[in-house]
């Protein structure tokens, strides 16, 4: 046996699947939601309980960003995010015995628009508006004040492929509407304007990307094989990209769907298509609009090795299980 790792926000896809990994792997593990099992938001001492004494905590806690922008699922979208983070932090400040590890998730959103160059954990600019907001709020949380016995790592996960967003894009392209998606003008609105104690910049700007917006993502198998690494590299601390070290475009991202569904036609979709259809599905055009450019420069540094480093194979993979 292990020891005991602590999973805050089991239930969701990621979450599941690292569930099962560390349970092999011979961890007891203590499961944290809203219903528990093992502790739940809101029981300060169940929480305090199960994080004293854990070698390992992992938190993937925060409401889905599959959604509508709206007011309530802002708030939320924040709330849940930083509020559970700093639950989880006192835990750990408190206990008589803390965590050598906190992993705790991000986002590589973080980052700007960037088409002009890749974003690093280095030399990465992080950018302005909603969804960057949030994200500086998270890590803000996790590595605020001292926690000398505990080595803290914000994952910035690219868009993991296997989940909900590659779904998502796979069910577009069997329908026959899964070519490029085109940026261009849209009537203005504030659902990406700026949020938290500092909210930065407003709508962004309008890029005529023509469909080569940039791809980061990473297989959802190279997430957990990553947690794995992490554990076992004490050098390495504070902001790690988690995403595959091959990026490619929106492009060749919907041309990759489109051969794993068997999907030969695939329409590009210019912004004014792509609003109304994203709204009828409750997502955002941010998905798939903003350049996501991202190395995992700490990880490759550290000698770390991808099971999926090319966008083709790992597609077919994920829609293959589905």
């Amino acid at each position: 046996m292990r020891g005991r790792a602590v999973v805050a926000g089991w239930n969701g896809f990621i979450g599941h699947r690292l569930v099962a990994d560390l349970t092999e792997r011979g961890y007891d593990v203590a499961r944290v939601g809203r219903t528990g099992p093992e502790a739940r938001w809101g029981d300060p001492a169940a929480l305090a309980a199960v994080v004293d004494g854990a070698d390992l905590v992992v938190n993937l806690a925060g409401k889905s960003v599959g959604c509508r922008y709206t007011e309530a699922n802002r708030d939320e979208i924040l709330r849940s995010r930083v509020a559970t983070t700093r639950a989880l932090h006192e835990a750990i400040a408190a206990a008589t015995a803390p965590p050598r590890l906190w992993l705790n998730a991000s986002t590589a959103t973080i980052y700007r628009y960037a088409a002009d160059r890749p974003q690093t954990e280095s030399d990465g600019e992080l950018g302005t508006g909603f969804s960057v907001d949030v994200a500086r709020s998270w890590e803000r949380e996790l590595f605020a004040g001292d926690l000398p016995g505990t080595r803290r790592v914000a994952l910035r996960m690219a868009i993991v492929l296997g989940g909900p967003a590659s779904d998502l894009l796979a069910r577009i392209a069997r329908l026959g509407v899964g070519g490029p998606q085109h940026d261009g003008w849209w009537f203005p609105h504030r659902r990406y304007r700026g949020i938290g104690d500092e909210p930065t910049g407003g709508p962004g700007p309008v890029h005529r990307s023509g469909g080569r917006q940039k791809f980061s993502w990473i297989h959802v198998d190279d997430v957990l094989a990553a947690i794995r690494f992490l554990e076992s590299h004490d050098e390495l601390g504070g902001p790690v990209n988690l995403s595959a070290p091959y990026p490619s475009d929106n492009r060749t991202l919907m041309a990759e769907l489109r051969r794993a569904v068997g999907m030969p036609v695939g329409l590009p979709i210019p912004r004014w298509l792509l609003e109304p259809a994203l709204w009828a599905l409750r997502n955002e055009s941010e998905l798939v609009l903003k350049s996501r450019w991202v190395l995992p420069e700490k990880l490759t540094a550290a000698g770390f090795e991808f099971s999926w480093p090319q966008m083709g194979p790992a597609v077919a993979d994920v829609v293959g299980r589905r």
